[in-house]
């Protein structure tokens, strides 16, 4: 979590900014958030073919889990939405283990709005795939994932931004310190 003064995906601005990359795509992080991902997903009774979502921040989630879900001899393959279909190949908008009739979990870093990961769950619905839930890393709270469940979708979140601030405290009040 870093001060100041920020840009947010959504639009809105905000004195602080949560960068789940530093997680995410550490070793030990990829390895945590697979092993806590792939349990809440259980624990909410999901059973997906495929977890995913926007490229690039749901990225490195989607991938945990789906190493965990193969340690664990359950296997929940990951997907990736591109922010625009390609304009060569097979000009594919999902990329990876996503086939028709999947039922996906989408996975998001962090829920502000609920923008990203509702425009991840239309192209799923385009492709014809179901959505049955969405995980999110961090919900800073500020009514993303009513929006997400306003529109029928189970919403899992591991941290909320209330949480990480408990937690990092110490090291934001020294960050302010002259």
């Amino acid at each position: 979590m870093r001060l100041g003064d920020f840009e947010l995906a959504s639009g809105r601005r905000s004195d602080y900014y949560i960068d789940c990359r530093t997680t995410t795509m550490h070793a030990q992080g990829q390895v945590l958030i697979g092993r806590v991902g792939l349990e809440a997903i259980q624990t909410a009774g999901l059973r997906p073919d495929a977890v995913g979502g926007l490229t690039m921040g749901a990225d490195p989630i989607a991938y945990a889990i789906a190493a965990e879900s193969w340690r664990e001899s359950m296997p929940i393959h990951a997907f990736s939405v591109r922010k625009r279909a390609k304009r060569h190949g097979r000009g594919q908008l999902i990329e990876g283990c996503f086939e028709p009739g999947a039922r996906v979990v989408i996975v998001e870093d962090v829920i502000t709005t609920g923008g990203s990961a509702l425009k991840a769950c239309e192209a799923v619905n385009q492709a014809r795939g179901e959505v049955i839930g969405v995980l999110g890393l961090v919900d800073r709270e500020e009514g993303g994932c009513g929006t997400i469940e306003g529109a029928g979708l189970p919403t899992i979140v591991l941290y909320t931004a209330t949480e990480l601030k408990a937690i990092l405290k110490p090291e934001l009040e020294g960050a302010d310190a002259p």
